[in-house]
């Protein structure tokens, strides 16, 4: 009984509209095995510009930013505020650092070497917001990765690709030069990438009102 009426919710969801404020190849391939349609937008702000010393706290405040940015943009185009936005943002946190995307080659270098010595963290907060109504769900979810250590080859390999530089401590869990290194998870694959499925849907239908 209860699979069918949220099977009956979750069919609620593909018939609106859905906006996917990211344009991250990892959140976009996690919303496609949801089988939503979606249309991407990016919210182009200066994360960095937007502080806090609470991991949990930050990944917060840059996904109501994110939403804030790309509600203002729609509204500049004369574009109707319909249908359900997701923002969403993550940082790695390591031996009680906050790591954002690397800046630099040393610094990717440093913090992937770093990995091999201690477990490292990832932090994500999603949210959903019904653009018609302004009703928003929204959590946090944390992951944790422990690595065997990671030689300098591969990551001199990862660092040459250039999509380290994309991702919250250059991490890329789902990189075939990555996986072997992995000794084991706490935590889902999607929320380490980015998207925790089970998290998005659960506040999408919140902010639904399904």
């Amino acid at each position: 009984m209860t699979s069918a009426v949220d099977q009956q919710r979750v069919a609620g969801l593909r018939n609106r509209r859905i906006l996917l404020g990211s344009a991250s190849f990892a959140r976009k391939q996690i919303m496609t095995e949801h089988g939503f349609t979606y249309e991407v937008r990016t919210a182009d702000i200066d994360e960095k510009a937007i502080r806090d010393p609470s991991p949990e706290m930050l990944v917060r405040l840059l996904a109501r930013a994110k939403r804030e940015a790309i509600i203002a943009k729609m509204k500049a185009a004369g574009e109707p505020l319909q249908g359900l936005l997701i923002t969403c943002d993550q940082v790695v946190v390591h031996e009680d650092r906050i790591l954002e995307k690397p800046s630099s080659v040393d610094e990717a270098h440093e913090y992937i070497d770093g990995y091999g010595r201690s477990p490292a963290s990832t932090v994500g907060a999603v949210l959903a917001t019904d653009l018609a109504s302004g009703r928003a769900a929204e959590d946090v979810e944390t992951s944790y990765i422990h690595f065997r250590p990671i030689p300098e080859d591969v990551r001199a390999r990862l660092i040459e690709e250039g999509e380290v530089f994309y991702c919250a401590g250059g991490l890329m869990i789902e990189h075939p030069l990555v996986e072997p290194h992995i000794e084991r998870m706490d935590g889902t694959q999607c929320s380490v990438m980015g998207l925790p499925k089970h998290l998005v849907l659960r506040l999408m239908l919140e902010a639904a009102g399904l």
